[in-house]
């Protein structure tokens, strides 16, 4: 998406109301060095990741005055306005100054391809470049982690943890939270298109939902987004810039973590790089690994916990044969479908190429805190269920935008076009993590292995079939004039299929390489101990048993919310 007309409609606006002078938010960053220099090198905890797990560990943990936690962050500082501006997120998440620009190995499930997996390298992790969505995910999910050896992770044992994470603007009820860091907003942003898609999906016979994060996820609505005031809320601006006023708690930032260090079986220490120089830093307590499913295996791995045919053959000595460290990589793939529309007066393409509607956005922003500058990476949608869906639960996810783009950060299309995303909510397919080679510096081989599995294509090819059917209903389907992703020419279920495999893409939510389990295989116990060693936790989405049916970001805050209370239980 193409973010210069969006920038001239907020400084247009800024200029008219002295913007820069009154209304930029100065966010002071608190960096305490906890290495060179600084003769405090112990702590009780050290947590390496700044992102969504690892800030809200820090600040949950650092409440006791009396434990010293260290926060060690690849990535600098969040202090930058399109982290802070809500749809910025098309400027970020592929900005190499801010993300770790992962890229998965060729991948024939989809056509060849190597995927793109794009992670938070910056204070805040990932929720500081997402896409904003607040969702947790079917109930069933919980239930699902505990049924797998999970235990005490039940959706009746997290929900406690999603309402603390939480200070939600709408209704109160005995699901949503009133009292939490992170501010969680309705949609702000009316559009008639996406009006009208809602309309054309009633009358497929889909109810409306007014609250994804409520009793069921099932039905169409609007999405709720990660939102204070009129800025983006992450997990930094929530949960670690305020606990950094307390001395006890440090971060350290631009810190390129090398390995764990032990003392016979216990992690005692992290080995990182900053400057230019290495530095060791030692814990009394524990280590914890909040560094995400793609780093968190890689970091285990590095440090002798994984494989031992395969860490023998890198040269690597083992510690702890665990060889399902990196493996069960899960992620949801997404199908773009975009169609045409026969008048673009309404189409975010055709507006903000339009001076005087960009100046309008930004004013809209400004002022009310509202319009198409509060967006994330969907207005609307819902959960459906498709002719495989079992015991009626959804099994896609559904995304409506009122603009077509071909990634983030790319130029929207000339053409007035609307996008209805779509993504299975229950893949089966995984893929792996593995090291390379000994170089913690280099990346990790990621193998993605979509499609894989014959029922993801089955619900995939479902999908789009039933993505095109809400576009021919009475409500929506005067409105536009042509499909021109995928294209009418993919009509038979082989050539969806081959459709899907050329055009789908990640939605960012790689989870589950280090598996929490109570049986030998797991990686993690159900008190996420990494297993084989001790002093040693993993904390964020990579102990996810099984992926949500929905965004990854909820569920990686109540991950990190009820690892707080089983820590300080022990």
């Amino acid at each position: 998406m193409d973010v210069a007309p969006f920038s001239t409609a907020v400084m247009t606006a800024s200029n008219r109301l002295n913007f820069e002078k009154q209304t930029i938010v100065k966010i002071e960053t608190h960096l305490s060095d906890a290495c060179a220099g600084d003769p405090i090198k112990e702590y009780d905890y050290i947590i390496i990741g700044a992102g969504t797990a690892g800030s809200t560990l820090a600040a949950r943990l650092s409440e006791d005055r009396d434990l010293r936690v260290l926060v060690l962050e690849a990535g600098g500082s969040d202090s930058r306005f399109w982290l802070r501006l809500p749809v910025g997120y098309f400027k970020s998440i592929y900005n190499p100054k801010v993300s770790h620009l992962y890229r998965g190995a060729p991948d024939t499930g989809i056509a060849g391809r190597a995927m793109d997996i794009p992670r938070g390298r910056v204070v805040g992790g990932s929720s500081s470049i997402n896409g904003l969505i607040f969702i947790r995910g079917q109930s069933q999910d919980f239930d699902d982690w505990e049924a797998l050896g999970a235990t005490g992770w039940g959706y009746h044992d997290v929900l406690p943890h999603f309402r603390r994470i939480e200070t939600y603007e709408g209704p109160h009820n005995q699901f949503r939270g009133s009292t939490g860091p992170l501010g969680v907003s309705d949609l702000r942003n009316d559009n008639p298109l996406c009006e009208a898609w809602l309309q054309a999906a009633r009358e497929t016979g889909l109810p409306d939902n007014p609250d994804f994060n409520a009793d069921s996820t099932y039905g169409i609505g609007r999405y709720q987004l990660t939102l204070k005031g009129r800025w983006r809320d992450s997990a930094a601006t929530a949960y670690l810039h305020p606990a950094l006023a307390r001395p006890n708690l440090s971060l350290t930032s631009n810190a390129t973590v090398l390995g764990i260090t032990f003392e016979q079986n216990r992690a005692v220490g992290v080995t990182y790089r900053k400057n230019g120089q290495t530095e060791l830093v030692r814990a009394e307590r524990e280590i914890i690994l909040s560094a995400g499913a793609i780093q968190s295996p890689q970091l285990l791995q590095l440090s002798g916990i994984g494989s031992a045919e395969h860490l023998t053959k890198l040269g690597i000595a083992v510690r702890a044969d665990v060889p399902e460290v990196g493996a069960n990589l899960s992620d949801h793939l997404q199908m773009r479908t975009i169609v045409a529309l026969k008048d673009g007066k309404h189409s975010l393409n055709s507006q903000i190429r339009n001076p005087l509607k960009a100046a309008g956005f930004g004013l809209d922003w400004l002022v009310n805190g509202h319009g198409p500058l509060t967006v994330g990476a969907g207005q609307v949608g819902g959960a459906v269920c498709s002719p495989l869906a079992e015991d009626g639960r959804p099994d896609l996810q559904l995304f409506v935008m009122p603009l077509s783009v071909d990634k983030p950060g790319a130029p929207l299309h000339r053409f007035p076009g609307f996008t209805v995303s779509y993504w299975q909510c229950h893949p089966e397919s995984r893929g792996s993590v593995r090291l390379g080679s000994a170089d913690p510096l280099a990346d990790p081989i990621i193998e993605t292995n979509y499609l894989s599995s014959e029922r993801d294509q089955s619900v995939m090819i479902a999908g789009l079939k039933m993505v095109r059917n809400i576009y021919e209903q009475p409500a929506f389907k005067d409105r536009w004039s042509e499909e021109r992703v995928p294209g009418r020419q993919y009509g038979t279920d082989t050539e969806i299929l081959n459709a899907i495999r050329k055009y789908a893409g990640t939605v960012y939510h790689p989870v589950g390489t280090c598996r929490m389990g109570h049986d030998d295989a797991a990686v993690v116990d159900p008190m996420l101990r990494v297993q084989g060693v001790e002093g040693l936790r993993v904390v964020d989405a990579s102990v996810m048993p099984k992926i949500t049916s929905a965004n990854t970001n909820a569920a990686t805050y109540m991950i990190a919310e009820k690892a707080v209370e089983i820590i300080k239980g022990e």
